[in-house]
């Protein structure tokens, strides 16, 4: 299997190209939809020829877009998009970028951030208005929170590895050796802006040199030492053994009784079949991520994430690895196809109708969350085995027969 983060810089687009591809309204005149399979196959390409100029790289990741499958119909808002086609902000230190409710409208409840610290080197001391869920991709690093009663959490986070800061609680980030990290920030807010945050450095330089004197107790020599600019991202060294630190900081008197780290991939499944497996984390078992659920979804290949929908929220998901596609049935006879691949976003609005589908050779590995503390969904085959037969006969004009070869137990994942 290829590492999560495998790929993560595999493509490079224009954000002018994504937008165009998003935006387009696909409809499908009967006609035209009659032929698609033949265009599909190459037998007859004339109704979808495209004599003018075409973006072949982005084209060629997203066929459902450029030759939509025949069940695809209306103007369904966009539901992809790319870290790829994201503003990278480099310093010494790292890197981060971010897709908003600006890339994707419709995502009013999230936005999220990827982020990356080499060794020793901080996401300075800072803090802000959204809650912070976050998921480790690659590497190590080690996290403080601030609660505040003045006890303080400290831990060390791996790949796979979860945290959650509340939002107004301080917090700082650190990569450790050998070679950093790199993480994914989840945001509870759809148009919160990672560079907008409340940062130590900032505050002290917009601070009268007089009052900081007074309030820190120090001269005037050491208040000239502060930052006179914010630091954002910046170089440091790698800290010593994480109990040193604990120690340093008051040992047990000051720790905090709340956890604010989880180990999401070393979890066991909480749904494991031939085609797959789940591991959902929301407040029930992580309880300090009081307004993020999540689910880590793995899908072997041919492998589907069952037809089903979300009755509490709407669903934003990050593509760790592999290619897969999603339909989304927004009612009233609207549904779109759009491919997916490493780093892509997907949004689902709250109770539309999806599935996803591994259409690759490797695993299919992303995550689904929600601005919710629990996680929850409604099966569409557990639904129609519910039903009294006579109903889902009435409705879906199958035999009895045939119905009970519907699985009757919600599974999440189901092979090939």
């Amino acid at each position: 299997m290829k590492s999560e983060h495998e790929g993560v810089n595999r493509r490079s687009f224009l954000g002018a190209a994504a937008a165009a591809l998003s935006a387009s309204a696909l409809f499908a005149p009967a006609a035209f939809a009659q032929s698609r399979e033949e265009i599909r196959k190459g037998t007859d390409n004339h109704s979808a020829d495209n004599p003018g100029p075409v973006n072949k790289e982005l084209q060629a990741e997203n066929g459902d877009s450029n030759v939509p499958p025949d069940t695809d119909h209306g103007d369904v808002s966009p539901f992809w998009y790319s870290f790829d086609l994201a503003h990278r902000r480099i310093q010494d230190g790292g890197w981060t970028r971010q897709v908003t409710q600006k890339d994707l409208p419709n995502s009013k409840d999230i936005a999220g951030v990827t982020m990356r610290l080499t060794a020793g080197s901080y996401r300075e001391l800072h803090w802000h208005t959204a809650n912070e869920w976050a998921y480790m991709l690659y590497g190590s690093a080690r996290i403080s929170v601030l609660n505040p009663d003045g006890t303080i959490f400290i831990d060390d986070v791996n790949a796979g590895d979860l945290w959650f800061f509340p939002a107004g609680y301080p917090h700082s980030i650190q990569g450790l050796g050998p070679d950093g990290c790199e993480f994914l920030l989840v945001f509870d807010q759809g148009t919160f802006s990672e560079y907008q945050t409340f940062l130590i450095s900032d505050w002290v330089a917009h601070t009268p040199p007089d009052l900081l004197e007074k309030n820190f107790g120090l001269p005037a020599s050491a208040i000239q030492k502060l930052p006179t600019r914010e630091e954002y991202i910046f170089p440091g060294t790698v800290p010593g053994p994480l109990e040193d630190d604990r120690r340093a900081v008051g040992g047990k008197t000051v720790e905090s009784k709340i956890s604010y780290s989880f180990r999401m991939r070393s979890m066991k499944p909480t749904f494991e079949d031939a085609g797959g497996s789940a591991r959902i984390v929301d407040s029930r078992v992580f309880l300090a991520s009081k307004t993020i659920a999540a689910a880590l979804v793995i899908l072997k290949p041919g492998a589907i994430r069952e037809m089903h929908w979300h009755p509490n929220a709407s669903e934003w998901q990050y593509w760790l690895q592999g290619t897969g596609r999603m339909t989304v049935f927004a009612s009233a006879g609207e549904a779109r196809t759009m491919s997916f691949h490493a780093n892509d976003v997907g949004y689902v609005p709250a109770v539309a109708g999806h599935y996803i589908e591994n259409t690759g050779t490797d695993d299919v590995i992303f995550l689904e969350m929600f601005k919710s503390d629990q996680f929850s969904d409604v099966s569409l085959n557990q639904w129609i085995r519910r039903l009294p037969e006579q109903i889902a006969e009435a409705h879906l004009h199958l035999s009895s027969s045939e119905l009970q070869q519907i699985p009757d137990a919600k599974d999440p994942v189901l092979p090939q």
